[in-house]
């Protein structure tokens, strides 16, 4: 009978952690982080300052939820072994932060390690994941990001589910951001450890470019693109593929930032912007608050895009939507224009993997440009336009 009583426990535990992590990330993740622009270079008036922005400049209205602090906001353990932040840095204590970030409409996030160390030097959260969870808990915290980094003879696996034990048993609904950079091929596993995965390594502020660092190394938007092939089975409502934090507004020309934003969309990824909130000129706001372009990384499916064509430096990349409508980008990733001469008819697109299938000599539908915001004809007639280097056609078919 204690045996009996014992399962029945665990079922209902079991049951009662997995709805709780089932409720979050039900559309992917959107916010800002600290580390794409500032690394170490962060400090309580940055973060609240970075709170103001959000609110301001519209991007909290346009959905952008989560003020995410990277590394090297650590302290020092306590005698007993509990974290706490910079005290230069951080004068106020994450407690009183994460309520002026609460208090503006938004969500605080901080990062760790499942190493000893951080990827920054600072204490990690080995041995001290109870703990750790407990005090961000208590400090209001509503994502994690948790790196990889000297994490020499761990399970990966193993690692990241002690972790999300520890998030459950803290009793506060925190999103676990899994940051292991794809080394253990996280999509097959983490979809019931954490509500994100990162791909791939870091991403880089360059069109298309790999830099090697011996042991890990940095990807250009391009670069990163490609890597997600294969994988888009894994993701869905409440678990997604990361392929890493936006650099829009980082150096990239206007058209890369467009055609970076459009792609992380079409690819369902999480949207953490990643530039100075503070001081980012319009035209990049402009594509950060795109409404309709952000409405394809939110649709209600989850649908991750696949590739329907591939010539060499344009390609096709569609993306299932609700109501039975789909959204197609066009991509130039190469030097040179390229004329666009897409004719519906002769095009029957089949989605492989959901089923859903697109008969345009059948169905006729309306052709929504979503970067001018304006309908541009139907597909009862051939697609013509002029793709820059570098660049994107986005556009949605509504029946």
């Amino acid at each position: 009978m204690r045996n009996t009583i014992a399962s029945f426990i665990f079922v209902l535990v079991s049951f009662s952690l997995s709805a709780q992590k089932y409720d979050l990330a039900q559309t992917p993740p959107m916010g800002w982080n600290s580390w794409n622009r500032f690394a170490c270079d962060i400090n309580e008036q940055l973060i609240r300052e970075t709170a103001d922005a959000m609110v301001a400049t519209g991007m909290r209205d346009a959905g952008y939820l989560y003020i995410n602090i990277d590394d090297c906001w650590h302290g020092e353990r306590d005698s007993l072994g509990f974290i706490h932040p910079d005290a230069e840095r951080f004068p106020s204590g994450m407690k009183s932060l994460a309520d002026y970030v609460h208090s503006k409409g938004l969500k605080l996030g901080i990062y760790s390690d499942a190493g000893t160390y951080t990827c920054g030097g600072k204490p990690g959260s080995r041995g001290h994941e109870y703990q750790d969870a407990l005090t961000y808990a208590s400090w209001g915290i509503d994502y994690l990001k948790y790196d990889w980094c000297n994490t020499g003879g761990m399970a990966a696996e193993a690692a990241y589910m002690t972790m999300r034990d520890a998030l459950f048993s803290a009793g506060r609904p925190i999103v676990l951001s899994i940051c292991e950079w794809g080394t253990n091929k996280p999509w097959l596993w983490g979809g019931e450890t954490g509500h994100l995965w990162r791909t791939t390594g870091d991403i880089h502020n360059c069109w298309d470019c790999e830099m090697g660092y011996g042991t890990w190394g940095k990807y250009g938007v391009l670069n990163i693109l490609d890597k997600q092939n294969g994988l888009r089975k894994y993701a869905g409502p409440g678990h997604w593929n990361d392929p890493d934090m936006l650099e829009v507004g980082n150096g990239l020309t206007l058209t890369e930032d467009r055609a970076h934003f459009s792609l992380w969309c079409m690819l369902a990824a999480p949207l953490i912007s990643g530039n100075d909130l503070r001081n980012m000129p319009k035209e990049v706001l402009e594509i950060l608050t795109n409404g309709e372009v952000i409405a394809l990384d939110q649709d209600p499916l989850g649908i991750q895009c696949f590739k329907y064509l591939d010539e060499g430096d344009f390609e096709i990349y569609v993306k299932p939507l609700a109501d039975n409508q789909v959204a197609l980008c066009f991509l130039n990733r190469g030097e040179k224009v390229v004329d666009v001469n897409f004719d519906w008819k002769q095009n029957y697109i089949i989605d492989g993997q959901t089923g859903n299938s697109y008969d345009f000599a059948k169905e006729n539908y309306k052709i929504r440009n979503l970067w001018l915001h304006k309908d541009i004809g139907t597909t009862a007639t051939v697609l013509k336009s002029t793709l820059p280097p570098h660049d994107v056609l986005l556009i949605r078919l509504i029946r």
